[in-house]
């Protein structure tokens, strides 16, 4: 590896610090180095008070989202207690709330390239970096590189910026610009591309079924422009690529094929050699079924490290996790050069990030004062335009707004989904929205699909015009862990599904998360897509149904799910 080069470019200096501090490590300390644990409690005392027991050392941590001050005290307990300086991470997909509470919730990234706007994902990029640095994080693991080409898959979705690649590379490159205005290294993912399968990586081992002309031209390119632009980290997933796999390695039998985490030849190979990549390679989660599918976890724990990842990403038990990577030392999977090749790109990254220097000086961390970051109201205003600038109208073919109150008080209004994620917990803001409706002056009556009087085998038409002036559904549907399709379950039985009174009724249909609802309400002739459940985006919402601001949102995916129909 090439340490004074990209992405590293570490001085004479830096190189010496890396080679000494490897030196200077044991076996047991290199893998150490080798693991990044989750932070999951909002006190990481007792986590340290294990770690100590069980003589482990680990290399970086990754945090859920808590208090700021939680999270800034924690990791500077952490790298105080280090004697080598950490890689602190944390999951920026959306906004800094990914790493603390008071975080800008700035929106998804198909929300930000919704707005087709280069200068959005910037500052993008630009608040993530400003507000995760001021609580500690120096890694963010983002932007998400991957391509949202199957709308059946339940991972990519929102969180994704296109299924067109174009506008992915454009708008990765944005991210990473308005991120390197701080000292915080990206991380691509999740390689070699997810979005080709309807399936989850964290429930199976996925499949990119590309053709290796298609994925050079496609994934490949996207990855090659921002290796070459200086991409620190890349997060090796538990997805396959078995056309590529075969044409590196020719005769590869089915059962050899392994995900990219496991994989020689897609991470060696097909990453470092082809593609140049000099950086630090990461597992995805080790904990994720797609990995513990592919061989026993004794094996696959040694394997990931000798298949080319450098860094280990969570595990399920520590102290067995961590024996299974020892054993695999002392019997020879993971050789000790190859150990040391990872610790060096562990090191060298740290030293990129002037890590030893900040913590020579006592400013690994910043002060409490930092945190005024997060009372900048310039944040707000750019998740504010971010937000106008993205939500779409896919189609008002009824002419059906803007919305007044003189034409459409009554209200008849479906909450769907609604119940939070494994990407955003958060949940209600349906009835957020229908105060902010109430507001401007309409009645709204909640649908509840337990009542015999809102089921459609008691209701008569006549009723139902009598009674609405307007149908409009809200969704807010999201997967989590073992939810695997982002799909319309309607509310009891014999439900008012959102296409049953279009001919009768004015009927709307807002989803706040999910873009190919369309899918399921292809007759729905007023739908709008706004991409995030966010503060930002309902208030934007409420102004361009009442027509105080236009619709200018340019749609990243196909919303018809390639359905005629459901354009009309």
């Amino acid at each position: 590896m090439n340490l004074r080069g990209k992405p590293f470019y570490l001085s004479e200096d830096d190189i010496k610090w890396v080679k000494n501090t490897l030196n200077h490590l044991s076996v047991r300390e290199k893998a150490g180095q080798l693991f990044c644990l989750n932070i999951v409690e909002e006190d990481v005392r007792p986590m340290m008070d294990r770690l100590k027991d069980m003589d482990i050392k680990p290399g970086g941590f990754m945090t859920r989202s808590f208090k700021a001050k939680v999270v800034q005290d924690n990791f500077r307990t952490l790298q105080e207690h280090s004697e080598i300086p950490l890689l602190l991470a944390a999951n920026l997909e959306r906004g800094a709330d990914g790493v603390c509470e008071e975080g800008t919730l700035f929106g998804t990234q198909m929300q930000v390239a919704a707005t087709d706007e280069e200068r959005i994902s910037y500052n993008f990029g630009y608040v993530c970096g400003k507000e995760g640095t001021a609580v500690g994080a120096n890694w963010n693991f983002g932007p998400i590189t991957d391509i949202d080409y199957n709308n059946h898959n339940p991972i990519t979705n929102t969180r994704v910026f296109s299924s067109n690649p174009d506008k992915v590379l454009k708008m990765s490159k944005a991210f990473i610009k308005g991120m390197n205005e701080s000292s915080m290294a990206v991380c691509l993912k999740h390689w070699p591309g997810d979005g080709m399968d309807e399936r989850d990586q964290h429930m199976v081992t996925s499949i990119n079924t590309m053709t290796p002309e298609e994925w050079d031209k496609t994934y490949g390119r996207i990855y090659e422009e921002l290796i070459d632009d200086g991409a620190q980290t890349i997060m090796s997933a538990h997805i396959m690529l078995p056309h590529y796999q075969r044409k590196l390695v020719p005769g590869l039998r089915d059962e050899e094929i392994m995900p990219g985490s496991l994989s020689y030849e897609l991470n060696h190979t097909l990453l470092r050699e082809q593609l140049g990549f000099n950086g630090l390679i990461v597992t995805d989660a080790t904990s994720m079924n797609g990995f513990m599918q592919a061989m026993s976890r004794r094996e696959a724990v040694p394997s990931c490290i000798a298949a080319g990842c450098d860094m280990f990403l969570f595990t399920c038990d520590l102290e067995e996790d961590f024996e299974f990577m020892m054993q695999g030392i002392e019997q020879g999977i993971l050789s000790e050069e190859r150990l040391d090749e990872a610790v060096t790109r562990i090191l060298a990254l740290k030293a990129c990030l002037n890590l030893p220097r900040l913590k020579l000086e006592g400013t690994l961390v910043p002060g409490e004062e930092a945190l005024a970051v997060f009372d900048d109201i310039s944040h707000d205003e750019m998740a504010e335009e971010c937000a106008d600038m993205a939500i779409t109208l896919v189609k008002d073919t009824q002419s059906l707004l803007p919305l007044t109150p003189q034409k459409h008080k009554r209200i008849l209004f479906h909450i769907l989904g609604d119940t939070g994620g494994y990407h955003d917990f958060t949940r209600d803001h349906g009835k957020v929205f229908i105060s902010m409706l109430e507001q401007e002056g309409f009645e709204i009556t909640l649908f509840d699909g337990s009542r015999k009087e809102m089921q459609y085998m008691n209701v008569k038409i006549s009723e139902m015009k009598n009674n609405y002036d307007l149908i409009m559904y809200f969704a807010n549907i999201k997967t989590s862990g073992s939810d695997t399709v982002a799909r319309i379950t309607w509310q009891g039985p014999g439900a008012l599904n959102a296409t049953r009174y279009i001919h009768e009724i004015p009927t709307i249909f807002i989803s706040v998360d999910n873009p190919y609802h369309l899918l399921d309400v292809p007759a729905v002739k007023t739908f709008i897509n706004g991409y995030t459940a966010s503060p930002y985006v309902l208030t934007e919402m409420i102004h361009k149904l009442m027509g105080r601001s236009e619709f200018i949102g340019k749609s990243p995916v196909d919303p018809f799910c390639g359905n005629f129909n459901a354009g009309l």
